[in-house]
């Protein structure tokens, strides 16, 4: 029996659970077992559109029985992604050995930490995005360095450990490649910060969480 208050809900504890009972068009009401990725999976769009259609979701690890999850702003999106032929990005699967995993998750804390967690997921998409692309290296390793691509790589920040979100994240950004919700982004960047950002501006948005716009 659920009591009046409202009950916490862990983001990650049931990730592939199977939502019961209709959504709407326009709306989700939240229950019980229910996970922002799993309502996502549900309606063929990613958590980080999802994320960015419900602003009011300050934390993307907590949502409660009973809150409105807004979808409208997430079926054009789905939709489209549907009639899209597939990608190199979302047709190919990857798979990454423990060092690129440490790897993946070390870059994903170094230039996303303090971020949303949606965001550092989605910056964990962009480096394995630019695996699987043919304008990259075809390596974790090899894309990280990159030269010229990731600051932290020059500034020395890519040798802290990773904490447990950005290993949790990057995990996660896996499991987003490997079951097509990756939008493909190659890119991103903070506007408010970056110098000559004029040539990312002008590439198609994917997505904005927090502070970075993620861009093909």
């Amino acid at each position: 029996m659920i009591k009046a208050k409202k009950l916490f809900i862990s983001f990650g504890a049931a990730l592939g659970i199977l939502l019961t009972g209709a959504t709407s068009s326009f709306a989700y009401t939240v229950k019980g077992g229910d996970t922002l990725n799993g309502i996502a999976k549900a309606n063929n769009t990613s958590l980080e559109t999802l994320i960015a259609a419900n602003p009011q979701i300050s934390n993307p690890n907590r949502i409660y029985v009973g809150d409105n999850i807004n979808l409208s702003n997430t079926q054009q999106t789905a939709n489209t992604t549907q009639s899209e032929s597939p990608t190199s990005s979302t047709a190919a699967k990857i798979s990454l050995t423990a060092s690129e995993q440490d790897l993946l998750s070390r870059i994903i804390r170094a230039e996303a930490d303090g971020e949303p967690y949606a965001g550092q997921v989605a910056v964990g998409t962009v480096v394995l995005n630019r695996v699987l692309s043919d304008s990259f290296p075809n390596n974790v390793h090899d894309v990280v360095y990159q030269s010229g691509q990731f600051s932290p790589v020059a500034n020395g920040a890519i040798n802290q450990a990773a904490d447990a979100d950005a290993i949790r994240a990057a995990a996660e950004a896996v499991s987003f490649v490997n079951s097509g919700q990756s939008k493909g982004a190659l890119f991103f960047y903070n506007p408010k910060t970056a110098v000559n950002s004029s040539w990312l501006a002008q590439r198609p948005t994917v997505t904005t969480i927090g502070n970075h716009v993620f861009k093909k």
